[in-house]
């Protein structure tokens, strides 16, 4: 498998990055089987592990630390993410130097190594003045903790103001941007991808199969997708985009079998145009990838060796604009004006 540059860091990645969230009690709960699945992955050449302390409470990240306990740990690039909650304490959670400095050594014990390649802040936390983030990772940065660190799911403003902060204040920079990106979730071709090209960041991009949209498994006609059946499977945090109620849910349905469709012409299987389209963009250092099972980890493995032709992806835009988020809940986060009205209004 060829590797990319992760951004202007000079560490090569695989197009794919194997994500972990699906191992554990959100997903596979046989540990050996994830394990052979994190070894299949890299025997494949996949170079780059993503995680976060979140999922499956610390038992994804237990489980990688099992499967990289048997192999080369400088072949692999190891990522990680710190801030969403990790308990009812409310200081379990967020960007504070306090909890960074925390979650790190906890997220290092359970990954059974003494440094992270990759160390991601997993959301905005407006609590928190963004230069006590960079402090606190700047100083893991500095003690060997981590290699790099970067940001997940920061809309542009955002990760401008952080570039700003640690030119002004001489702190280490975010490296990298994961934000979300599929065929139906686009809205960061607008904004965050140029940003990140512009700004040397490297982007590991999460959900390219919205969030199990373009696995092949849903589409009109589709027996999971019958009028008896309103709901696609949830996932953690889900909310309303698998509810089949919603209409632009009803909406994605058609988008979906019409990419099934094009896919077919290409020759290609749904999932195979849906992972060629991101790693198309030149913006994209890797794509994460979150298998359960080994035979969806298998599906995946041919992606990297796609080129799409340029009338395939001009077939995508007009089926998908460019810049759309077709559900905007699958963007993974709103900011805090949007979702708190009272943001929004003056005090009576």
């Amino acid at each position: 498998m060829d590797t990319r540059t992760l951004g202007d860091t000079g560490i090569r990645v695989s197009p794919l990055c194997l994500g972990a969230m699906m191992f554990g009690a959100w997903g596979n709960r046989d540990h050996d089987e994830s394990v052979a699945i994190v070894h299949r992955a890299l025997d494949a050449g996949i170079t780059v592990i993503d995680t976060a302390d979140v999922y499956s409470a610390g038992e994804s990240e237990v489980i990688v630390g099992k499967a990289l306990a048997s192999v080369d740990r400088s072949r692999v690039v190891l990522a990680t993410k710190v801030g969403s909650p990790m308990g009812e304490d409310p200081n379990e959670r967020g960007a504070s130097r306090r909890w960074i400095t925390a979650a790190c050594e906890h997220s290092l014990r359970r990954l059974g190594t003494d440094y992270l390649d990759l160390y991601q802040v997993h959301r905005p936390d407006e609590s928190v003045d963004v230069d006590e983030t960079l402090g606190a990772l700047s100083d893991l940065v500095h003690a060997g903790k981590i290699r790099a660190f970067g940001s997940s799911t920061f809309p542009p403003e955002q990760i401008v103001r952080a570039q700003w902060v640690a030119e002004r204040r001489g702190r280490e920079r975010f490296r990298t941007e994961q934000p979300p990106y599929s065929m139906l979730v686009r809205g960061v071709e607008g904004h965050v991808l140029p940003l990140a090209q512009a700004s040397g960041m490297g982007v590991i991009t999460w959900s390219p199969l919205a969030g199990g949209w373009l696995s092949g498994k849903f589409g009109r006609g589709r027996p999971n997708t019958s009028d008896r059946d309103r709901r696609l499977p949830a996932r953690p945090g889900a909310g309303g985009r698998f509810d089949l109620s919603v209409p632009v849910n009803q909406r994605k349905l058609d988008l979906v079998t019409e990419l099934a469709a094009l896919a077919a012409e290409a020759g290609l299987t749904l999932v195979e145009l849906a992972l060629a389209f991101v790693l198309e963009h030149p913006a994209v250092s890797s794509a994460i990838i979150g298998p359960r099972t080994p035979e969806q980890l298998e599906s995946q493995l041919s992606a990297p060796g796609i080129r799409l032709e340029p009338a395939v992806l001009d077939r995508v835009d007009r089926i998908v604009a460019p810049g759309t988020d077709v559900n905007p809940e699958d963007t993974g986060w709103v900011p805090p004006a949007l979702a708190d009205p009272a943001r929004r209004r003056r005090a009576r």
